[in-house]
């Protein structure tokens, strides 16, 4: 039997957890995305100052994924939030979700859409959305798990390799 995760709703205290989960996984999935090996993203997003302010945007949370009493993952939705940023209440966003590649392929991903999906339903959201990376294996995945690709578009960072630009836009409908 597959053990489930935990779910820590985060705070303030636990950034240096958080940006350690991101950093590690960053390098250990994403590289492969930058002609600089993400070395400029990891530096610019992933600061204790810019995580702090995420966390004071109303209606954000951040979850640590546990895995056997270990952090293995870090979640991030937004609630309230529709697919062009305006202010919408039957809308929840999966902004961020990332594991270590130790965590990767024991049903974590899918225990964890199944709580936020919970989540949506207990606040009585119609719709979870995302961005996936387009041709990326999360998405195959994520329409397994009932969602569909419901527009496309473009990342405009410094040092993203052109190929891997485009991003697309899934939903999964609740009720």
């Amino acid at each position: 039997m597959i053990k489930a995760p935990t779910y820590k709703n985060c705070s303030a205290n636990e950034i240096s957890r958080i940006l350690e989960i991101y950093r590690q996984s960053y390098l250990e999935h994403y590289t492969y995305l930058w002609s600089d090996e993400s070395k400029n993203y990891i530096k610019t997003s992933f600061t204790e100052g810019k995580l702090l302010a995420e966390m004071n945007v109303h209606k954000s949370a951040f979850y640590l994924i546990s895995y056997n009493n270990f952090p293995v993952g870090v979640l991030k939705i937004n609630t309230n939030k529709s697919i062009d940023g305006s202010k919408d209440v039957d809308y929840l966003e999966i902004e961020r979700i990332y594991f270590l590649r130790a965590a990767t392929g024991k049903g974590l991903g899918k225990s964890t859409l199944k709580m936020v999906k919970q989540l949506a339903i207990d606040g009585n959201k119609k719709i979870i959305w995302l961005k996936a990376m387009k041709g990326a294996d999360a998405v195959k995945f994520y329409e397994k798990q009932g969602f569909m690709v419901t527009g496309e578009t473009d990342l405009s960072y410094p040092f993203i390799i052109d190929e891997f630009k485009r991003m697309v836009v899934m939903q999964l409908y609740i009720r």
